[in-house]
């Protein structure tokens, strides 16, 4: 059973950085997708960045490209979301994700079988 650990969210000024972090284990195959979802308050849930494990391709939404920068530590079996120059809008619930397989090329970049963990709020104040 895929288990996911998202840690990192906080409140943070406009302009700011955080870093997610998503620690993951239970894989039964060698390749899969991780992925990050945010939820904001009254919108639907979102898919955000992904990274496939087989050639580390990232994927990301147009809103975030630019400014965010998603990455994995096989060692560690970590994924990390740097997000950079945060903006109002990016305030959500942040989710991490994983799929086997690869991550789609279109978002939400990881498909409906795909298992999410448990959320970390991001507030960015304005």
């Amino acid at each position: 059973e895929v288990q996911l650990q998202a840690s990192g969210g906080g409140l943070v000024q406009a302009g700011g950085s955080l870093r997610l972090s998503c620690a993951a284990s239970g894989f039964t195959s060698s390749d899969h997708a991780i992925g990050w979802f945010r939820q904001a308050p009254g919108k639907e849930r979102e898919g955000v960045a992904c990274i496939s494990s087989s050639d580390e391709s990232t994927y990301y939404i147009a809103s975030v490209k630019g400014r965010f920068t998603i990455s994995s530590d096989n060692a560690k079996n970590t994924v990390y979301l740097q997000m950079n120059k945060l903006k109002s809008e990016d305030t959500a619930v942040y989710y991490c994700a994983a799929d086997v397989g690869d991550c789609v090329v279109k978002a939400p970049f990881l498909g409906i079988s795909a298992t999410l963990g448990q959320g970390t709020q991001v507030t960015v104040s304005s």
